[in-house]
């Protein structure tokens, strides 16, 4: 089994190989830079091949050394999700990216998508009841990624997972997430830390979690379409940072209510994780049988 990675050096594709390596599974990891990739652990126990998406597709299967599974992580623009730049330009790079992988011979594609493909809707959202109906650029383009190889696999047949990340919090997140804002004010040593109200309710789980749930999800076959990689298990955002500060023995006095609530998602929303459990039951009873 060859499982290729993509977005290899992002803060979800370190800990995915990661979590891949401790299953003794043979990597392919690709990313935009070789350089970056050295400063990783892992890069001497993979075959890393240094790839840019806005590059000619041909030969891709053949590059990546025939891989028999795609993790795909790679995205570029983030965490600017109004940007017209996902819908002008990132969707079409990646639909023929992947598009070139399964023409040449890939079966088994994995896919994260995001929890912001459900747009404004709010409370528990379940793959099945809540349609998609996203409401930034980002999304939209993601969305309408999912549904080009929804038709692609109507003529060319694969397994096709959309694995809709929800909220993560972990060593190498992107400095604009709010643990990572709070750490840097700690380190500044600043006596206040600005913020929103803190009330809206999201769904949050640790980057090794979801790496986990991600390697999960992708090795196995049963289950396919859209799966919420979640908690169903809503904190608010007070509740997530006054935790943090507990357990890293931190003080700050937070000044609520300085940032006003996001516009481009809903105030409480989190994901139904039926699906999910439904796989990790049954690898845990493959693996003992």
């Amino acid at each position: 089994m060859k499982v290729l990675v993509t977005g290899a050096t992002g803060f979800i594709g370190n800990y995915v190989i990661k979590e891949l390596l401790r299953r003794n599974i043979e990597v392919i990891a690709t990313s935009t830079s070789i350089e970056k990739a050295k400063e990783k652990s892992w890069y001497d126990k993979v075959t890393y091949v240094e790839h840019n998406l806005k590059y000619d597709v041909s030969g891709l299967f053949q590059k990546f050394h025939s891989p028999s599974i795609l993790i795909h992580l790679a995205w570029s623009g983030l965490p600017n999700y109004k940007q017209l730049f996902h819908i002008e330009e990132e969707l079409m790079i990646q639909y023929f990216f992947i598009k070139q992988l399964i023409k040449d011979g890939l079966q088994n594609v994995n896919i994260t998508g995001t929890c912001f493909e459900y747009g404004m809707q709010e409370g528990c959202l379940n793959e099945e009841i809540n349609f998609s109906n996203p409401s930034n650029n980002y999304a939209i383009a993601k969305d309408t990624l999912r549904k080009f190889l929804t038709q692609l696999n109507q003529t060319c047949p694969f397994s096709l997972k959309w694995l809709r990340l929800f909220y993560m919090f972990g060593l190498g997140q992107n400095e604009n997430s709010i643990l990572q804002q709070l750490q840097r004010a700690l380190d500044n040593k600043e006596t206040t830390f600005n913020m929103s109200g803190g009330e809206q309710l999201r769904d949050y789980l640790s980057v090794e979690t979801v790496a986990n749930y991600l390697v999960e999800s992708s090795l196995q076959t049963e289950v396919d379409g859209i799966i919420n990689l979640c908690s169903n298990n809503p904190i608010k955002i007070i509740e997530l940072v006054s935790q943090y500060l507990l357990n890293t023995k931190q003080t700050i006095t937070l000044n609520l209510g300085f940032y006003n609530y996001p516009d481009y998602e809903p105030f409480a929303f989190w994901g139904d994780n039926t699906k999910l459990i439904s796989i990790l039951s049954k690898n845990e009873s493959n693996r003992t049988i």
